[in-house]
Formats: C-alpha cells, sequence, structure tokens
C-alpha cells in the first residue's frame, strides 16, 4: 500500500509564489520517478514537472523557467517551488509517484492552486 499526502496549495496573488510537497510512505523499494501534474477546468490533466531517481528533471515549456521541482529521496517527498505564478497556472495539482520495486503508478488526491488578484 502507498500512499501520497500533498499540500502547500491556496489562493495567491499573480507574480507570487507557492511550494507544494508530497511525501510518499508504504512499501516504496524502488522509485523511477516522481512528478506533478494539473488539471484546469475542462482541460485535460497534463504534466507539470517531473525527476527521475537518478535526478534527471523535465517541465512542460508553460513552467520553464518558473517552477522548479526537487526532492528529499530520504523522505520520499518531492517538492514543486512555483515562482511568477499567472492566471492560467490556476489548477489542482496532483502530484505522482511511479515505482520500479514494486511495480505501480500512483496519485495523491489533488491540491487546489488559485492564481487571482
Amino acid at each position: 500500500q502507498v500512499q501520497l499526502v500533498e499540500s502547500g496549495g491556496g489562493l495567491v496573488q499573480p507574480g507570487g509564489s507557492l511550494r507544494l510537497s508530497c511525501a510518499a510512505s508504504g512499501t516504496i523499494f524502488s522509485i523511477n520517478a516522481m512528478g506533478w501534474y494539473r488539471q484546469a477546468p475542462g482541460k485535460q490533466r497534463e504534466l507539470v514537472a517531473r525527476i527521475t531517481s537518478g535526478g534527471s528533471t523535465g517541465y512542460a515549456d508553460s513552467v520553464k523557467g518558473r517552477f522548479t521541482i526537487t526532492r528529499d529521496s530520504a523522505k520520499n517527498t518531492v517538492y514543486l517551488q512555483m515562482n511568477s505564478l499567472k492566471p492560467e497556472d490556476t489548477a489542482v495539482y496532483y502530484c505522482n509517484l511511479r515505482l520500479v520495486i514494486p511495480p505501480g503508478d500512483y496519485w495523491g488526491q489533488g491540491t487546489q492552486v488559485t492564481v487571482s488578484s
């Protein structure tokens, strides 16, 4: 059983910052990658950022230079630092964990990020 607990969402003004956290717990022996996805109303879920077990990172073009994904491997925790937020960043943000051992793909419950003045 694997659980993901997200925190850090909220309401912020345009240009502001937020930091999301996602802590994974349970039967975790080998992680492939952890990442953040988002889904805005009426839109499909999209990848925002991901970080592999080797530390490689990838970002959606829309957030490059503004968002940074990091991890604490000892705590199985991933963070998303979001700066220079825009109204179009408003969405529910979901944490994703992809395991190698045991194999599996897990999702957090989602945290709302609203960027509005």
